[in-house]
């Protein structure tokens, strides 16, 4: 008589371990995530493949050079669009290179004078990684880790929130010595993205 009690019991208790374990698989973020590998991007002049580097009167006068082209989307301001492409995250890059070509290209755009951006400013001026939520995905980023030989870089400086974050580092740690590791932890996964040396030679 009592067996029927038993076997109710026991489908009950597993339907709840079912359930249980559904709703652990949707809120505790996936450890493998997505993979995705950086891929420089192309066309962009004049040529450069020394990566991203702290100014000099080298880089200085190249991203014045970079910026006069003008245009609505030169590659060489915007080197950084599409890096890492993936449903979840977007990246933009800023570093002294940028800041010079971009002042360069702006007033370009405005049909004004080629401006001599500030020097000392662009020496003050480290590698700042700006990381949003892609429009429509509900993978809300959280946090990024750097890595290089599997170690995580500190930052120098850091901030998250609402699905955005911006994160400063030395110019080491974008070295294109070896192969640096971006990770974009969100609320349901992780985004791992590797740039391989050759592309981090493309970086200004």
């Amino acid at each position: 008589m009592n067996t029927p009690n038993r076997h109710f019991r026991g489908t009950v208790s597993s339907r709840r371990l079912l359930l249980f374990l559904m709703l652990v698989t949707l809120l505790v973020p996936s450890a493998a995530g997505a993979q995705v590998k950086a891929v420089a991007r192309p066309g962009a002049k004049p040529a450069w493949n020394k990566g991203l580097t702290p100014i000099s009167p080298e880089s200085y006068y190249h991203a014045i050079e970079c910026g006069k082209q003008g245009g609505d989307d030169p590659a060489c301001v915007f080197w950084d669009t599409g890096l890492c492409k993936n449903d979840d995250f977007e990246l933009a890059f800023y570093s002294a290179y940028k800041e010079v070509a971009y002042q360069v290209w702006a007033a370009v755009q405005k049909k004004q004078p080629v401006p001599q951006p500030s020097y000392q400013s662009a020496q003050r001026t480290r590698v700042t990684v700006g990381v949003s939520t892609v429009r429509g995905s509900k993978n809300t980023f959280s946090d990024l880790v750097v890595k290089r030989g599997g170690k995580a870089v500190a930052p120098v400086a850091r901030s998250a929130a609402g699905g955005r974050g911006q994160f400063t580092f030395e110019y080491s740690a974008w070295a294109p010595t070896s192969t640096v590791t971006l990770e974009m932890a969100g609320k349901t996964k992780m985004v791992s993205c590797t740039i391989p040396p050759a592309v981090l030679r493309s970086f200004r």
